[in-house]
């Protein structure tokens, strides 16, 4: 990875897994970096372990859940307080929802959390970005957006829902979200880049509360990539001369791959961006 000395990156979902890997790994290379997390208590003991093993003194913690989007607007207005650009946006927290759950704003959780929050506070902070030299915005996805389809007739999933349909749809909405995001800001020196991290051995799916899903995860983990593994591509994006120089892709391993027609649609892509868009105006105004 790259130096990154003097950049100031923000990590979604920094308390755990690839998020946690990708900050530690930041910080490392001298970056400023804020980790956001919904739990302070488990984002302070994250923070924690980061410092003891990146040796570096320039980690922050700051609140913000991203089923919550006055949680997100408060987020963002500390961040503007604090910081007057943003060089590195990582995008990386992410659910799966066994089972139908809504977020605080009443969407399904996984459309919510994985794409409309990502959305509020991307769209929240894109005045840093363009005010950084050269701003990247990174976004998580998955190839499980190949098993997904934009239910614009029912986006929350009330009728049939299914953790596979739910997720994969989800993950599909963060393609087409980079996608139209890199075209609306092609006159500007940020990228937007998206990536499947691969199979990584990570918390998602298992319960906080009730521990469900634990034994399952604990039996696969020996066939999944290690947190820091998966965070290469992240990582790559965040830091490289490509990364900052192409936007508007698919990564996996570091590698452009090209997505499927349905990750290429750009009306589809233009439709969710609308739709997105009157949500979170919806809750800057109940706000």
């Amino acid at each position: 990875m790259m130096q990154m000395r003097g950049k100031i990156v923000l990590v979604t979902g920094a308390n755990a897994g690839m998020g946690l890997a990708s900050a530690t790994e930041l910080a490392k290379a001298g970056a400023d970096v804020i980790m956001a997390c919904r739990s302070l208590e488990r984002g302070e003991a994250a923070r924690q372990q980061a410092l003891a093993a990146s040796g570096a003194s320039h980690i922050e913690l700051m609140a913000c859940d991203l089923g919550d989007f006055a949680s997100i607007l408060a987020f963002c207005e500390a961040f503007k307080q604090r910081y007057d650009r943003l060089d590195v946006l990582l995008n990386n927290a992410g659910v799966v929802s066994l089972k139908r759950e809504l977020t605080k704003d009443g969407y399904e959780s996984m459309i919510g959390v994985n794409h409309l929050g990502h959305f509020l506070l991307t769209t929240s902070l894109l005045e840093l970005l363009e005010r950084s030299p050269q701003g990247r915005v990174v976004n998580v996805s998955s190839g499980a957006y190949k098993a997904g389809k934009i239910h614009f007739e029912d986006i929350n999933l009330s009728r049939g829902f299914s953790v596979v349909k739910g997720y994969a749809q989800s993950k599909l909405a963060n393609i087409l979200f980079t996608k139209e995001l890199a075209r609306r800001l092609a006159h500007t020196r940020v990228t937007v880049n998206c990536l499947h991290p691969g199979a990584v051995g990570t918390s998602l799916g298992v319960n906080r509360q009730t521990g469900f899903g634990k034994s399952m995860h604990a039996l696969l983990r020996p066939f999944f990539l290690t947190s820091l593994q998966g965070a290469q591509t992240a990582l790559y994006l965040a830091s490289s001369e490509e990364g900052g120089a192409l936007s508007g892709h698919y990564f996996y391993k570091q590698k452009r791959e090209e997505v499927s027609s349905k990750a290429k649609d750009e009306q589809a892509a233009k439709r969710l961006w609308e739709w997105s868009e009157q949500q979170v105006d919806q809750g800057r105004r109940a706000k």
